[in-house]
């Protein structure tokens, strides 16, 4: 597996993995992300023919707008090695996420903080 920019050919592998992670965004955001160099995707090892997008993740500017990793991926490093790169093409990086995903951002050492929204949060990392 290793981490690369996506191209806009990508963008329904791209929309499958953030639709099958119940993420909320537009495809058109998705489209202007792959457009600007910002949107990141975790692939397969292999050629480019067989090459499968296992995970993806959504920049605009120095917020993440989502990040997701196919379901049967999980717990294998991907979500990580997607933030990782992020952060390796920005000086910082926020999100905002729902508690059930905030031991995943602390273990990456963003600093949270509660929004007003209960159960929601803001992470950030330099």
């Amino acid at each position: 597996m290793y981490v690369r920019t996506a191209t806009p050919g990508e963008v329904p592998a791209v929309m499958n993995v953030l639709d099958g992670a119940v993420l909320s965004i537009a495809v058109e955001t998705v489209r202007a992300g792959i457009e600007n160099g910002d949107t990141l995707v975790a692939v397969s090892d292999g050629d480019a023919a067989t090459e499968r997008v296992l995970g993806a993740l959504v920049l605009d500017g120095a917020h993440i707008e989502a990040v997701a990793v196919r379901r049967r991926r999980r717990g294998q490093g991907i979500g990580t090695a997607l933030v990782e790169a992020a952060l390796d093409r920005r000086d910082r990086v926020t999100a905002e996420f729902d508690a059930d995903v905030r031991p995943f951002y602390e273990a990456l050492g963003f600093d949270i903080e509660p929004l007003d929204d209960p159960d929601r949060y803001r992470g950030e990392r330099e």
